[in-house]
């Protein structure tokens, strides 16, 4: 198992083209109640679209093995699993002498001798199910803190969303089937990815994140910083190249004067003028919405031919891949952002900030659809 987390603890299990994947999840408050509809609406989000997505189509039904009884958490321990059910092993069976270009096959096969790296194996895509499924459960106990996560499709190839968008905006996302924020971006990004589609290639993109709700001060500090522990989960997601705060690599090129997030007094409470931080300043939130983008690359499984070796006889040779894969990752990708940077704020929630702030929060509203 792989495990991520202090007091909320996420273990992962399972291979692509195992008879099912799944995670454990330690540490969620007993009597904590799961909306279980709340979480198949999380799952089909990760679900690939017509058109533009793969044609493995899973069902995704998440099944609690043990630590929920109606729909209550009811073990320190929850474990939750899902079943492989539509599995095609034998077009792999090439790539296990010669490595796909972009996959983990390469430093897989050597560092793993005998290892089967059919359908990418542990280092699939297809492992982010659960971590949807966990995420689901920890932005249900955000959204109880005032807490809410909201991620869009802000690039695809070359285009490229650079509007400024509120929360609600970014939300409303789930409309498209490109995550995208708005039906002309969803319209010109669609176009991209089939036409990548057609050529036999594949485009990636970037998916744009905010968080609302947090107090000035939530985070850890140095190596459990709130923008540190957020990165590292981005970095976990397959596909994942790229993670900045605020304006990010950009913000290089301005001077102190402009960069700076200066403060003032809004109806009573601190507010800044910008938030080219991101909202976290010192590995803390300074009280701004928290942003940050992530860069995915292209699907590295495409059918025009490539330069790869061959390992049984250590020579030089082609490969064209076949089968069923996403020719663009990010409009699912968008669901897994949210799902991982839940599970990192709670854990943060828990860890560092145990009991503060209750008085100052209350219910967030967030629509079911």
């Amino acid at each position: 198992m792989y495990t991520t987390g202090d007091r909320l603890k996420v273990s992962l299990f399972g291979k692509s083209h195992a008879d099912r994947i799944g995670c454990v999840i330690e540490g969620l408050p007993l009597g904590m109640h799961i909306d279980i509809d709340d979480i198949k609406r999380s799952m089909d989000l990760r679900r690939p679209s017509d058109r533009i997505g793969t044609s493995r189509k899973e069902t995704d039904d998440v099944i609690f093995d043990s630590g929920i009884s109606d729909d209550v958490v009811t073990s320190r321990y929850v474990i939750l699993t899902i079943r492989n059910e539509n599995k095609d092993p034998t077009s792999y069976s090439e790539f296990n002498r010669k490595p796909r270009p972009g996959h983990a096959d390469l430093p897989a096969l050597i560092r793993f001798k005998g290892m089967d790296i059919s359908g990418g194996a542990q280092f699939s895509g297809r492992m982010t199910a659960p971590l949807v499924a966990a995420g689901a459960i920890a932005s249900q106990y955000l959204r109880a803190k005032g807490i809410g996560i909201a991620a869009y499709t802000k690039q695809i190839s070359d285009i490229k969303d650079e509007n400024e968008h509120t929360f609600d905006e970014i939300y409303a996302s789930r409309s498209f089937i490109t995550r995208s924020i708005s039906k002309e971006y969803d319209s010109m990004m669609t176009e991209r990815i089939l036409s990548a589609s057609e050529d036999g290639d594949s485009v990636g993109g970037v998916v744009g994140c905010m968080v609302n709700g947090l107090p000035i001060g939530f985070g850890g500090i140095w190596f459990d910083a709130l923008d540190v522990t957020i990165a590292k989960m981005m970095f976990s997601i397959p596909g994942v190249k790229g993670v900045e705060f605020g304006k990010g690599f950009s913000i290089a090129e301005m001077k102190g004067s402009e960069s700076n997030d200066q403060y003032h007094m809004m109806g009573g409470e601190v507010s800044a003028s910008s938030n080219n931080m991101g909202g976290v300043c010192g590995g803390m939130s300074d009280g701004m919405p928290l942003t940050f983008n992530v860069a995915f690359k292209p699907t590295p499984s495409i059918s025009k031919e490539q330069h790869t070796i061959d390992l049984h006889e250590m020579k030089d040779t082609a490969i064209s891949i076949k089968g069923r894969h996403d020719p663009c990752i990010v409009p699912r990708a968008v669901a897994v952002v949210e799902a991982m940077t839940a599970i990192a704020i709670m854990d943060q929630y828990l860890s560092h900030h145990p009991g503060e702030w209750e008085h100052d929060h209350h219910h967030l509203s967030i629509p079911s659809s």
